[in-house]
């Protein structure tokens, strides 16, 4: 592709923005999202798991084939201009924006009952919390490192040197895996349940969806590192990986604000009582 084409986005645009084809996968993605959430309420109510499984299989599909088209238009296609990525930065901001309202509502959940608890004790009585300076320190450690080691690794890619790029990212999306085992370790042994009373409640709604959004993150990471390892970033285009980078930065703000106010504030009087 020329300069010129690059400059237009494609060879017949006489202008630098990018109009979509028709793409089969946002209906299709609903459809399959809209199995896969219904399986799980199906299951939780005591039916069987294969709806939400396949459900689950079908948006790891969709995951698939819409990124590929996405890569191909920004990679091979040349639709991803620099006017192009602008529009891409706003709408990964707003989006990371709104995903802050989103963990806004649990903390403030949170708050609500820690401030003023029912019976003015807060965790309630009978609640074991977690001791906050065991898994969950870790774990912070685990995130705090793995923000280093992403930004490692773009600075490598912004000086061209594939090799510590790679090394950045493995290392990145091991840690993303180490937390999301560690978190699973974590939940294995506790003292209650989600059914148990607002402590519990509150506790996983925040931190499992936190844990989601690791995983997602990670899963992110990982199509970057694959990405890397085919040589498909460039210094100065390189959108997706900056996107992948922003995200994964903004769930360890999150996790920092969780460990904060949830797991050594929130847990301080049953430690404090003993």
């Amino acid at each position: 592709m020329t300069e010129s084409s690059h400059a237009t986005g494609h060879a017949g645009h006489k202008h630098p923005y990018h109009l979509v084809d028709p793409s089969p996968w946002p209906l299709v993605g609903s459809i399959i999202a809209g199995v896969l959430t219904g399986g799980a309420v199906w299951w939780l109510h005591g039916g069987p798991p294969w709806v939400m499984a396949a459900g689950m299989l079908g948006v790891l599909g969709i995951m698939f084939v819409w990124w590929r088209d996405v890569i191909i238009e920004a990679e091979f296609q040349g639709f991803h201009t620099p006017v192009v990525q602008i529009g891409l930065r706003f709408g990964m901001a707003l989006f990371i924006a709104s995903e802050v309202m989103f963990f806004s509502a649990f903390f403030w959940a949170f708050f609500s009952s820690a401030l003023y608890p029912v019976g003015g004790v807060w965790p309630p009585k009978g609640i074991r919390p977690f001791d906050p300076w065991d898994i969950a320190f870790l774990n912070t450690m685990v995130l705090l490192l793995s923000g280093t080691t992403v930004t490692w690794a773009h600075h490598a890619l912004i000086e061209n040197d594939r090799k510590n790029l790679v090394r950045g990212l493995i290392v990145t999306v091991l840690l993303g895996l180490a937390f999301t085992s560690l978190q699973a370790f974590e939940y294995a042994h506790a003292t209650f349940g989600f059914k148990d009373g607002i402590y519990p409640s509150t506790f996983f709604m925040a931190t499992g969806f936190h844990g989601f959004h690791v995983i997602i993150g990670t899963t992110f990471l990982a199509v970057c590192l694959f990405r890397a390892i085919a040589g498909h970033f460039k210094p100065d285009h390189h959108f997706g990986f900056e996107a992948a980078a922003w995200y994964w930065h903004f769930v360890d703000v999150v996790w920092l604000f969780l460990f904060i106010c949830v797991y050594w504030w929130g847990s301080a009087g049953a430690y404090i009582a003993e």
